[in-house]
């Protein structure tokens, strides 16, 4: 494993080689970090996450739309996870690295087709402007820092490269206000008397929850960070709002219909349920310039 990325490789970089991983160790990990590893590292859980989430027609025609084709190319997915992307989109990377926190998740990734490399995204072993395509999904808002994620991911790519990203909650949509805070707070107390929720157990809401560091109101993605942030590097920069039961049509300016709990909460907060700063997710396509920017 430690062969076919080391031409990628920083001339100070130190990366170990596991069983089933490579890594980078990580010798301060935030409280981020820390939830998301335990989160990801659980055998049940992490398998949960990779049959179920992400795994929809909608998700693969909006991320196919997106990359077009990574076939023979050098493609780096930062917070892999058990490899939901791939799995979903299957093809032929020249190159696919997977990158986490968590190593039974990148067991699973690896199982799907993935390099695997545990690391810190804030601080990766590469080279710079060396990836075709750089993918973050459902990433950054578990990550303390996500300006900082999208610097270290936008420092990989290649000159015609992309960087896309996906799924992160977009913060105007979840920005609930009176009543609507009131409802989102009383939820996971609806969900276990209901027994409706993604989560089995207590155990597993809460370190779910732990893990969201910005799915949250008053937190969340917006269109701003990613220009503000990318285009100063170099790149031409488009950000599609979206709900969850589009397909390739978000990259067309279509944002589809929330499901009805989300409306009655943008309405409840006084905001329009259809307009674009209440979609859910943002996603970015966003592509390196041939010439660099004086």
């Amino acid at each position: 494993m430690l062969s076919a990325i080391k031409p990628f490789l920083r001339a100070d970089a130190s990366v170990e080689e596991r069983d089933e991983y490579l890594e980078v160790p990580i010798m301060q990990p935030s409280e981020a970090i820390k939830a998301n590893a335990y989160y990801f590292n659980h055998p049940e859980w992490a398998e949960e996450y990779l049959i179920y989430c992400h795994r929809s027609e909608s998700f693969r025609s909006r991320w196919q739309a997106a990359i077009g084709s990574w076939e023979d190319k050098v493609v780096v997915d930062i917070g892999c996870g058990p490899g939901n992307i791939f799995a979903t989109l299957k093809g032929n990377p020249k190159l696919l690295i997977g990158i986490d926190v968590a190593p039974k998740s990148l067991e699973f990734a690896k199982a799907q087709g993935y390099l695997p490399l545990l690391a810190d995204a804030t601080n990766l072993p590469f080279q710079s402007q060396f990836a075709d395509i750089v993918t973050l999904n459902a990433t950054l808002h578990h990550c303390e820092d996500m300006e900082a994620i999208l610097k270290e991911a936008a420092r990989l790519v290649k000159p015609g490269g992309l960087l896309i990203t996906d799924h992160d909650p977009q913060l105007s949509a979840w920005e609930y206000k009176g009543l609507a805070k009131l409802l989102w707070n009383g939820r996971l107390f609806v969900y276990k008397i209901t027994g409706h929720g993604f989560h089995k157990t207590d155990s597993q809401q809460e370190w779910g929850l732990a893990c969201e560091i910005h799915h949250k109101p008053g937190h969340g993605v917006t269109r701003q960070l990613f220009t503000d942030t990318l285009k100063p590097l170099g790149f031409d920069v488009q950000v599609f709002p979206h709900n969850h039961d589009l397909g390739a049509e978000v990259l067309e300016a279509k944002t589809g219909k929330a499901e009805m709990k989300y409306r009655i909460g943008n309405l409840l907060s006084g905001r329009n349920p259809d307009a674009d700063t209440s979609a859910l997710s943002l996603m970015c396509v966003a592509k390196k310039q041939l010439i660099a920017v004086a």
